[in-house]
């Protein structure tokens, strides 16, 4: 088939794209960097703000950088959602800055996947998008937000308001390494394990001490094997704590800091039941209390109808410019699009360039697959606007 000119010309466009992706992974926008995050802000605002005809708005986030929505066409009768964070996990102190070329294809750099990469990927569709002839039909909102890698906390509301404008989203997460998108992602949470004994001297015989780093081991060795029992989900435990200066005191304290996961929302209550069961057993010895304080902060992100609907329109777009039709996956990790999903609306997530390494100072992006990948979403964007494609459930 052809191409609308627009989108076809996209795959010229690739050294143009490395050299914006070098400049954007070189500004400094770790999650906990405010300046760092307003100068991101503020390069993002610069570049999608020459959009046609587009509003430029931003939104507090409560205790971080504001986010930052581009809109056009409010009015329009359909509208989708195009959603990227520009935060990081490399702060402003961490040696990883800068953007190394391990190929002509291949960028190592901070934040080059994760998804700086899939913020250009998404301006790259959009601009592409807008000179096809029937991106009047269309509206959209491109929704960037600061603060994903540490959980969403100040961004959130604007994800529970979301489904009042638009009826779908697209979330450019990176691609998975072989090209596949997401098909549904693992809620995530975490528990506080806090564990009192009893202190005494190590050598009083016989001791009255209650050895509380002992116990607290004890749960954690029993909750890492819950999940044997309760396929789809997930406890880690991240790190532990306890005692004090003294080896020949028994323990009184004991603190450690569990990663929880689970694929359905229908997983939460029988996986917190478990690890509060096997707390209550050891809070029945004489002399122990052990407390388990947190939650889910992410749900699943669990596939709608819509979406398994769309999904073969979406592997026909990839054919129709070029590139192998992906797969989609579940993973373990989360994204904005478990919180878009609890509020309601469909999304495919993971559809950013090629890259991997995420979260390392080995991450890396292969630059070409941002024009691919732009392709692929402009060319959905036009046969929604067409009247090809619905997106509406």
């Amino acid at each position: 088939m052809t191409l609308p000119p627009a989108i076809a010309r996209l795959s010229e466009r690739t050294a143009e794209f490395g050299a914006l992706l070098v400049k954007w992974a070189e500004i400094n926008s770790g999650s906990g960097h405010r300046a760092g995050l307003d100068r991101m802000r503020a390069a993002l605002r610069e570049e999608f703000g020459r959009l046609p005809g587009v509003t430029v708005e931003e939104l507090p986030c409560p205790g971080t950088a504001d986010a930052l929505r581009i809109s056009v066409r409010p009015e329009a009768k359909t509208r989708i959602l195009l959603n990227g964070h520009f935060d990081t996990v490399y702060e402003a102190d961490d040696p990883f800055q800068r953007c190394t070329w391990l190929t002509p294809e291949r960028l190592n750099g901070p934040g080059t996947a994760d998804m700086k990469g899939g913020l250009l990927t998404m301006l790259a569709a959009l601009q592409a998008f807008e000179q096809t002839p029937h991106a009047a039909n269309l509206g959209w909102d491109a929704l960037l937000t600061p603060d994903e890698e540490t959980g969403s906390h100040g961004s959130r509301q604007l994800f529970v308001d979301a489904p009042k404008r638009v009826h779908f989203a697209l979330i450019f997460e990176p691609a998975r390494p072989n090209g596949d998108i997401v098909h549904s992602r693992k809620g995530t949470g975490g528990l506080v394990a806090t564990c009192r004994g009893r202190a005494s001297h190590a050598a009083k015989i016989p001791n009255d001490g209650r050895n509380a780093i002992l116990a607290l081991a004890e749960f954690l060795l029993a909750a890492s094997k819950v999940p044997q029992d309760l396929p789809g989900t997930l406890v880690n435990v991240g790190n532990i704590r306890g005692g004090g200066p003294a080896t020949n005191v028994v323990p009184d304290f004991a603190e450690a800091e569990l990663d929880l996961r689970i694929t359905k929302v229908s997983d939460r209550e029988p996986l917190l039941a478990r690890l509060q069961a096997l707390a209550d057993t050891v809070n029945a010895r004489e002399g122990f209390k052990l407390e388990l304080k947190g939650g889910f902060n992410r749900p699943p992100k669990e596939c709608f109808p819509i979406e398994e609907k769309l999904f073969p329109l979406w592997q026909q777009a990839a054919r129709d410019v070029g590139i192998a039709p992906p797969n989609w996956v579940h993973t373990g990790g989360a994204s904005d699009g478990n919180l878009l999903a609890v509020a309601g609306l469909p999304s495919f997530d993971g559809v950013g360039p090629i890259g991997d390494g995420l979260h390392s100072n080995r991450e890396f992006l292969i630059v070409p697959t941002i024009a691919q990948r732009a392709q692929v979403v402009a060319l959905f964007l036009h046969r929604v606007a067409a009247g090809e494609i619905s997106v509406k459930p």
